[in-house]
C-alpha cells in the first residue's frame, strides 16, 4: 500500500488539496483513503464519506498530537491494509511548526497558504524542510510576485521540493499533483520504519496535567528563555 503524509498549518487548505487530488486517482480506479488527525475536533470526516473515501479519525484530545500520530500510524496503516487500500493519506493536525509527520521512504506533502505572508515558509520548520513536495494554495488571489517571493523562500527552506500551485475550490492543479502520489513509493509494513524528524521532547509537570506558574511546580524537561539583566 501507498502512504502518504500531508502536513500544513490549520486551515491552510490540506483537506480540500486532498479531496481535489484524490479524485483523479480515484478516477484511475485506484482504491483510497484517509487518516485524519486532530487535535480536539473535525468535520472532515463528514467531508471524505460525502465523496465515497473510507475515512479514520483521530483525536489526540489532552495528548501531543505529534506523539500521538507517531504511535498511532502504523495501526493506521494496518486499518487501511484490512480496507484493501492501495493508497492511503494521512492528514496531520498541523499544529506544531516543531513537528514533521512525515515518515523516511514515503512521500511526504506540505501545505501552504499563499495568503498567510511571504514569510511564513521561513517559519514552518521540518513539516515544510523535510517535504518531497510543496503544494500552494490560494495562489490565485495574490499577485504574480507574491507568489514568486513564496516560492523562492520555500526554496530557501527546501530546495529540493516540487513546488505546486493548487486551486482548493475549482482543483486546477490537483491533477499534477496525483500523477507524483500515483507514483508514490508503496510498503507492505511499516515496521522497522523511522520518522524523518524527531517529536519535540516534552516530559514536564506540564504535560501531566499541571497548571500552576511557578518554578516550584516545573519538574522534568524544562527550557528557560535567556532575558538580558
Amino acid at each position: 500500500m501507498q502512504l502518504i503524509t500531508v502536513g500544513g498549518p490549520p486551515s491552510c487548505g490540506k483537506t480540500s488539496v486532498i479531496l481535489k487530488t484524490l479524485k483523479h486517482i480515484v478516477d484511475d480506479g485506484v482504491r483510497v483513503g484517509v487518516v485524519k488527525f486532530d487535535c480536539l475536533s473535525t468535520q472532515d470526516a463528514e467531508t471524505f464519506d460525502a465523496a465515497g473515501i473510507p475515512v479514520l479519525t483521530g483525536i489526540s484530545a489532552n495528548f501531543c498530537p505529534d506523539h500521538y500520530f507517531v504511535t498511532n500510524i502504523e495501526d493506521c496503516f494496518a486499518w487501511g491494509q484490512r480496507e484493501k487500500l492501495d493508497l492511503m493519506v494521512s492528514e496531520s493536525a498541523g499544529l506544531c511548526n516543531r513537528c514533521a509527520p512525515h515518515i523516511k521512504g514515503f512521500l511526504s506533502v506540505c501545505v501552504l497558504d499563499n495568503l498567510s505572508g511571504v514569510n511564513t515558509p521561513r517559519k514552518v520548520g521540518p513539516m515544510l524542510k523535510t517535504a518531497d513536495m510543496v503544494a500552494v494554495t490560494k495562489g490565485d488571489i495574490v499577485s504574480q510576485a507574491e507568489r514568486e517571493v513564496f516560492a523562492f523562500r520555500i526554496r530557501q527552506a527546501n530546495p529540493k521540493a516540487r513546488i505546486q500551485f493548487v486551486n482548493g475550490i475549482t482543483g486546477q492543479g490537483a491533477w499534477e499533483i496525483s500523477r507524483i502520489w500515483k507514483g508514490a513509493h508503496s510498503a507492505d509494513t511499516l515496521e522497522g520504519g523511522r520518522m524523518r524528524f524527531s517529536v519535540p521532547t516534552a516530559v514536564c509537570s506540564y504535560c501531566f496535567g499541571e497548571t500552576r506558574i511557578g518554578e516550584e511546580h516545573q519538574q522534568g524537561t524544562v527550557r528557560k528563555i535567556r532575558i538580558p539583566e
